[in-house]
């Protein structure tokens, strides 16, 4: 039996020290961007970048003020177990994990008043066979996370259709989600499949190519695609508008091709806390 309290406490403690710390991964895709940029301006944008990111790991500070809205991935095992209320226990993780950080969120869309703790987070659960469970931490800022978007294709717009849509959707973000930025792809489902999927893909390693070749191939045509744009680090021109794509994709309907993109800026933020025992 998993003990409510041992969930919450680990949870916390992964992420306030994912908030203050970028992606290592990310961090390698920055500077190899650093050595190949050709525009002056994004090769000292990109200087600028990795160094706040140094400054921030050295003084256990937070790389952008935005420390976002806390996005919980949950995968549960149909045989686990717990002592209390896993979303209770899961809210207060988020509630401890925030307490030195930035609280972003408000009760109510049209209210907005601030809740004061930056819970609650959105949660998304997938019950799978054994015992385990784990938790994906992402910290999704609002500056790339509005600048999302989603297209409803035909089917025959195919793979160039796309394309298509994930670079319009980027073009159209321009320099407001802070580029170099990661794109998170989901294709397939529903409307609301494909944005859940667009935001799993960004829980793979940052640069891990899909397995799936023809994703993999896909991934690789939309980033060329994305560059091409010139939009570059910070909107100063360039070849780095985007550093990585992901793609995950899901059966869907015959009449339908669901296209939605998720938009990560460089700050990246994530952990995956792995429950391994039952003791707490």
């Amino acid at each position: 039996m998993y003990k409510c309290e041992y969930i919450a406490r680990t949870l916390s403690s992964a992420i306030d020290g994912a908030l203050k710390k970028i992606d290592p991964d990310v961090i390698a895709l920055l500077c190899a961007a650093e050595k190949e940029e050709r525009n002056p301006r994004a090769k000292w944008a990109l200087g600028q970048i990795l160094e706040n990111a140094r400054i921030a790991e050295s003084g256990d500070c937070y790389p952008c003020q935005d420390t976002g809205i806390a996005m919980l991935f949950v995968r549960a095992g149909a045989d686990a177990t717990f002592d209390g209320d896993l979303g209770k226990a899961l809210a207060e993780g988020v509630r401890g994990g925030y307490r030195e950080a930035r609280k972003s969120i408000v009760t109510h869309p049209l209210r907005r008043v601030n809740t004061g703790d930056n819970a609650p987070p959105v949660i998304w659960y997938d019950i799978v066979p054994g015992s385990g469970l784990d938790v994906y931490f992402l910290a999704k800022g609002a500056g790339s996370e509005n600048m999302g978007g989603v297209r409803m294709l035909t089917p025959s717009k195919g793979r160039e259709g796309i394309i298509t849509a994930v670079t319009d959707i980027m073009r159209a973000a321009g320099a407001n989600p802070c580029p170099p930025v990661l794109l998170g792809v989901g294709i397939g489902g529903t409307m609301d499949k494909a944005c859940v999927l667009s935001k799993q893909a960004l829980l793979r390693r940052a640069g891990e190519p899909s397995s799936d070749p023809d994703n993999a191939a896909l991934e690789r045509d939309i980033l060329a695609s994305v560059n091409a744009t010139d939009i570059g680090v910070q909107g100063l021109g360039g070849a780095h508008t985007a550093l990585a794509c992901a793609v995950e994709t899901y059966p869907t309907h015959i009449g339908m091709l669901p296209v939605a993109v998720t938009i990560q800026c460089h700050s990246a933020r994530h952990a995956h806390i792995v429950f391994e025992d039952e003791r707490g």
